[in-house]
């Protein structure tokens, strides 16, 4: 059994796409400290080893789908995101954890399963081992998924179903959790950041939260910001948020347009393209 001795690091909230949020009102700081009975180390001068655990169905759904930020260089966003921080935490490796697209659901077919490729290859040929891609799978019912029909101003009719395609993402969840579990386990980072919105992760950190005590946890959350007067696009999640030392409640345009891939990435073969669609 090891025995730690912490002492409390000089944490500082920044605004990161200020800027952004004074033109559109959105509410808040970036950085939200909460302040536990843990007390961590910050002492040394050595940067903290940092891992960032990208739930990647929560980050397209909840904040990438519909805009011109797909072709986003997380490693890059990440780097930015710690040096703002200012707390001596140095960006080892990113993990994502998502699905191959299926031609026959996606909008734009072949061409959105060959646009997901591109991507994972244009920030693993940038980043090498800083970038892993970790796959799970999707899984639908061949003949369809019977399931209630909704109809407006009448109650829940379970004896009124319809026939629907229900694709579903296996495994990643899974995936996430026993990796970042396991990681700890090994000793590999002093710091967890997890970016995910999904209330389903909170077990996961909580354990972490326990078991290893000396390992700082922080949740960025892909969401819009709120902007005042308008209704929100999701609340950000309350569980998560309990869990951490220190969140990030949304993350903005401003933040998301300076992080983009260069259109082109030069590899010893043949170059790879940002996606016409995207």
């Amino acid at each position: 059994m090891c025995n730690y001795h912490y002492t409390t690091p000089p944490l500082r909230c920044h605004s990161v796409g200020s800027r952004l949020g004074r033109n559109s009102r959105s509410s808040g700081r970036l950085f939200h400290i909460r302040r536990t009975h843990r007390v961590i180390s910050n002492s040394t001068t050595t940067p903290r080893s940092t891992a960032v655990y990208v739930d990647g169905y929560n980050l397209y759904y909840g904040r990438l789908r519909g805009t011109a930020f797909k072709w986003l260089d997380l490693v890059k966003l990440f780097d930015d995101l710690l040096a703002r921080r200012d707390q001596n935490e140095e960006l080892t490796r990113l993990h994502l954890f998502t699905a191959p697209a299926l031609a026959t659901f996606a909008t734009h077919g072949s061409a959105s399963v060959e646009a997901q490729a591109a991507y994972h290859r244009a920030l693993k040929s940038k980043y090498d081992n800083r970038f892993e891609a970790i796959y799970g799978t999707h899984s639908f019912d061949k003949s369809g998924t019977l399931l209630p029909v909704y109809v407006p101003d009448q109650r829940f009719d379970r004896t009124n179903r319809t026939r629907v395609w229900k694709l579903e993402e296996k495994k990643t969840d899974v995936n996430l959790a026993l990796r970042m579990y396991r990681d700890a386990c090994k000793g590999l980072y002093d710091r967890v950041i997890l970016v995910s919105n999904d209330s389903d992760a909170e077990p996961a950190l909580e354990a972490l939260r326990t078991d290893f005590p000396h390992i700082m946890l922080g949740v960025v959350m892909p969401i819009r910001p709120v902007v005042s007067g308008l209704p929100a696009h999701r609340r950000p999640s309350g569980s998560l948020a309990k869990q951490a030392d220190w969140t990030v409640s949304h993350l903005s345009d401003e933040v998301l347009d300076a992080a983009q891939l260069p259109a082109t990435i030069p590899t010893k073969k043949k170059p790879i393209r940002k996606p016409a669609h995207w």
